[in-house]
């Protein structure tokens, strides 16, 4: 290979042959600069390998979402040193899919196509600016219920959610001005998951949960599991 310094991202990961090897680490006793790179390298690859293990909150995937759409990179400088150090960044870009588990399909959000930058209406009121957070014990579960104003939505949060009852479901309220309990939905019967509730939450004081026979009942009639208050 012509350019030997462009072996720092290959050894760094154990992707070069027993010949490069002897050749790129006779190379390294020399050249700083390549010891800092494959360094580096080195602490992205146990970086991703850390958050791999890592099950991430189930807020942070839209956060990032949002985060990154705003964000356009510079055109690369394509030339024969530069071209062989772009492991670095795809590195880095594996830790933030395995960070937020997006999955194997990844969009880049600077494309031009407008539909790599749409948002769930889910994501958009995780990541509104006004988004208010209320979380809730509820034993070994947590609950926590996002509810934005400027997108006139709220979702709920769960983890560790014991399953209803048998013959029964989670059901979602709206608490008005009035003090009304208004239906916002049923819950699936998932311990993990982001639920969107249904109706305008603008006005809402309040979110409850509660457990009511299969199919929901039109007014809260069961065990009240839990009531998110909101100002």
């Amino acid at each position: 290979m012509s350019d030997i310094h462009a072996l720092s991202g290959a050894y760094a990961i154990h992707a070069v042959d027993d010949f490069e090897q002897a050749q790129f680490e006779r190379h390294l006793e020399g050249c700083p600069e390549c010891r800092a790179e494959v360094d580096s390298f080195r602490e992205t690859a146990a970086l991703l390998a850390q958050l791999s293990a890592t099950e991430p909150p189930a807020e942070l995937r839209p956060r990032v979402l949002h985060d990154v759409a705003a964000v356009r990179p510079r055109p690369p400088v394509t030339t024969r040193r530069t071209a062989a150090r772009r492991l670095a960044p795809a590195v880095a870009a594996a830790a933030v899919i395995a960070a937020v588990g997006l999955g194997a399909a990844v969009t880049q959000p600077w494309q031009d196509d407008d539909s790599s930058r749409t948002l769930t209406a889910s994501d958009r009121v995780l990541a509104a600016a006004d988004a208010q957070r209320v979380a809730l014990e509820l034993g070994d579960a947590r609950a926590t219920l996002v509810r934005s104003k400027s997108v006139g939505k709220a979702v709920l949060v769960t983890e560790a959610m014991p399953p209803a009852p048998e013959g029964h479901v989670y059901e979602l309220w709206f608490q008005s001005p009035e003090g009304d309990m208004v239906p916002a939905g049923l819950m699936p019967p998932k311990s993990d998951q982001t639920v969107l509730l249904d109706g305008d939450a603008r006005d809402a004081t309040g979110v409850g949960i509660t457990v009511e026979p299969e199919g929901g009942s039109p007014e809260p009639d069961g065990e009240l599991v839990a009531l998110f208050e909101l100002a």
